[in-house]
């Protein structure tokens, strides 16, 4: 299902809003694009729904490949609505838009699952690299996708993830342009937010992971490579899609590449829990 309330909402008004505006502008169908940028201060999370008989062996994917599935939150079955996550998010609409693959084929994109919705899914949520975004713009680091409108470029490499029943693949990361002198910066921040892929897996020479042109990504938008800075990449949640076209289920359900689930969780919580362990 399309929904649209037929009103458009831009996405440098919603960079402005607070969260309940950006989620409700999502869950009318006024807004339906990427959420980079979008709800500061909170986790962004890719998703995955699933036949209950295919929850578990994902579940095991996830845990075997904590960078780039970690995950967030699961829903009970047949339950759309994310209570861990959030006093009020349904995972029928609150995702500007979806993937819908039959046997492991991408069939469709929708902006609202609530028809496919039965009560054999599971839906799994999975933190996301936008989330830590935040604090690097905080930090006075710039981000060319965000200040231009853009979904962050993501690329397949030849990195392979540890399977887990059917489900097996390469890991997809995504790749942001960083000046030489804030390399370390951008580490050590995205170091501090495990759940949301952590610090980056490989900087430099796209190649090494099997990047053969950084200016045409699988998924997402072209950006600008300048020779001058340094082409970084995050092990990235549309790992699991790949993953899906490996295992074949009869129905999942993802989100659309850069276009995130976002939470009521605080995105400094975990940077929190991570210091009071620190001291302890």
């Amino acid at each position: 299902m399309w929904r649209s309330s037929g009103l458009s909402v831009s996405y440098t008004s919603l960079r402005e809003s607070n969260l309940r505006s950006v989620r409700e502008a999502i869950r009318g169908g006024s807004y339906m694009s990427h959420t980079s940028g979008l709800g500061k201060g909170y986790l962004q999370t890719n998703i995955a729904i699933l036949p209950q008989a295919f929850a578990l062996d994902f579940m095991r994917y996830c845990q075997r490949n904590p960078k780039p599935c970690p995950l967030t939150g699961v829903s009970d079955t047949g339950n759309p609505i994310m209570f861990t996550l959030g006093r009020d998010l349904d995972i029928r609409t609150d995702v500007p838009a979806y993937c819908v693959y039959r046997d492991g084929v991408l069939a469709e994109t929708l902006t609202d699952i609530s028809g496919l919705w039965n009560e054999d899914l599971v839906a799994f949520a999975l933190g996301c690299s936008f989330t830590f975004e935040h604090a690097l713009q905080h930090a006075g680091i710039s981000l060319w996708h965000i200040d231009h409108n853009k979904t962050v470029p993501m690329f397949r490499t030849n990195i392979d993830t540890v399977a887990a029943g059917p489900f097996s693949g390469k890991m997809v990361v995504s790749m942001r342009m960083v000046a030489p002198d804030r390399l370390d910066d951008v580490i050590a921040i995205s170091k501090a937010f495990p759940m949301a892929h952590g610090a980056p897996i490989h900087w430099g020479d796209p190649n090494t992971i099997g990047i053969s042109d950084a200016s045409s990504p699988d998924w997402g938008d072209c950006v600008p490579v300048p020779g001058d800075q340094v082409p970084v990449f995050w092990a990235c949640g549309v790992t699991p899609q790949v993953a899906i076209q490996q295992a074949r289920p009869p129905l999942c359900i993802t989100h659309k590449p850069g276009h995130m689930l976002i939470t009521d969780i605080p995105e400094d919580a975990e940077v929190t829990v991570m210091r009071s362990q620190n001291r302890t």
